[in-house]
């Protein structure tokens, strides 16, 4: 099945799904050195998002949140692709500046197609998600 979406980074990445249908703050939410998220009270406190799809309504928090998600990225700790029901700055930022294929705004809501553990693509090159 494919969902169309707006390309925020190009790139063309396929994974295994997470899902949180929590914002995310990568300021102090999730630990650079293990891509764990830390958050007390979320929905993926103690779940890496290392390697995966990572997808979430929107991000939060500070502007630091841009570098402690390259942090996260040099440290090879990041997701490999983000799907965003909308985009904001600070998550849109840090996608452009590790170059993490990003989609926002889908034409059908993810949650209701993707489970945690589902094999999806981020095509950001022609704007779209493929589950399988």
């Amino acid at each position: 099945m494919k969902i169309r979406a707006k390309s925020i980074v190009k790139g063309v990445v396929r994974g295994e799904a997470i899902i949180s249908r929590m914002a995310i703050s990568f300021t102090g939410g999730v630990d650079p050195n293990t891509g764990i998220v830390r958050e007390p009270g979320h929905d993926l406190e103690g779940k890496s998002i290392a390697g995966k799809i990572l997808i979430f309504p929107i991000g939060k928090g500070s502007t630091t949140g841009s570098w402690q998600f390259y942090a996260t990225y040099k440290r090879g700790n990041a997701p490999k692709g983000i799907i965003n029901l909308r985009a904001e700055g600070v998550v849109a930022v840090s996608a452009v500046i590790t170059g993490t294929p990003m989609v926002h705004q889908p034409e059908k809501d993810p949650f209701d197609y993707i489970k945690d553990g589902d094999m999806v693509t981020i095509n950001g090159d022609e704007g779209f998600i493929e589950i399988e």
